[in-house]
C-alpha cells in the first residue's frame, strides 16, 4: 500500500537532514515510519545484522529542493533588510544589521528576565542629544509562516519594544494584511521597487540603556553602498 504522504513537513525535512549527516542509526518513531513509507528513507542491514537508515535518491531530491527554497528565502530577506537599512540612512539615521541585544523584561516573580533579541535593523537618529535619538527596530518578514511564528512569541515582541521607541514590521507584499499586525507596530509593505507605508508606528520616549550602547560600540554601522572604506585614511 502506497503512502498517502506526498509533501514533507518541516519535521520530516529536519529528520532527513539529521540522518544524512549521521551514521543513520534508527530512532524507530512515527516520523521515521512516515519517511520509510514515503520512500524517502530505506533500511539497510550490515553483515552483523544491525539495521541502519539511508536517505534514498528521492529523499536527496527533497533535501536539494528544500535547500534551494531556503536560499531563495534568505536572499529575499537579506535584500529587503538591506533596502530598509538604506532607507534609514537616507532619513538621516545610523543603522545596524545583525545586532545581538539584551532586553530586561519584568518576570512573573517581579524580577527582571533577560531576553536576547536580534532585530533585523536597529537605527537611531544622527544626533548628539540623547532625547532626540528615537531608536527604532524594523523586523523584516518575507514569508507568512515566518511572520505567524514571530507573532506567536510574545516575549520576543516585548523585547523589541523594550529596546526602542518605535517598532515596525516590514512585510513582503502579499504575505499579510496590515490589520493582522498588532497595533503596537507600524507596518511597511515591501514592493519590488519601493516601500509602502501601511501604518505608522506609535512613538514612545526611549533612551538606549548601557548594555545597548556597549553592543552598538562593538558593532559596525551600515555604510552607504558607494562609500569607500579607505576614503578616511
Amino acid at each position: 500500500m502506497a503512502s498517502s504522504l506526498s509533501t514533507p513537513t518541516r519535521i520530516h525535512l529536519q529528520r532527513l537532514r539529521q540522518i544524512w549527516r549521521s551514521a543513520g542509526w534508527p530512532c524507530q518513531d512515527l516520523v521515521e515510519v512516515e519517511l520509510l513509507a514515503a520512500g524517502w528513507l530505506e533500511r539497510l542491514r550490515d553483515p552483523d545484522g544491525r539495521e541502519r537508515l539511508r536517505v534514498t535518491d528521492t529523499g536527496i531530491a527533497l533535501l536539494a529542493d528544500s535547500l534551494q527554497r531556503n536560499r531563495a528565502a534568505r536572499d529575499a530577506h537579506e535584500g529587503l533588510v538591506q533596502r530598509v537599512a538604506l532607507e534609514m540612512q537616507r532619513a538621516g539615521r545610523i543603522a545596524w544589521r545583525g545586532l545581538t541585544l539584551r532586553a530586561g523584561l519584568p518576570g512573573d516573580d517581579g524580577k527582571v528576565q533577560w531576553v536576547q533579541a536580534m532585530p533585523d535593523v536597529f537605527s537611531i537618529r544622527h544626533s548628539t542629544v540623547e532625547d532626540y535619538l528615537e531608536p527604532a527596530i524594523h523586523e523584516i518578514k518575507v514569508s507568512r509562516a515566518d511572520l505567524l511564528g514571530e507573532l506567536r512569541k510574545p516575549a520576543k515582541s516585548a523585547a523589541y519594544r523594550a529596546l526602542c521607541g518605535q517598532c515596525w514590521f516590514v512585510l513582503k507584499a502579499g504575505i499579510a494584511q496590515p490589520e493582522e499586525i498588532p497595533p503596537e507596530y507600524g507596518v511597511l509593505i515591501g514592493h519590488d521597487a519601493h516601500l509602502e507605508l501601511a501604518r505608522p508606528a506609535p512613538k514612545r520616549p526611549h533612551k538606549p540603556d548601557f548594555a545597548t550602547w556597549l553592543a552598538l560600540a562593538r558593532a559596525t554601522p551600515e555604510r552607504w553602498p558607494d562609500e569607500d572604506p579607505q576614503s578616511s585614511l
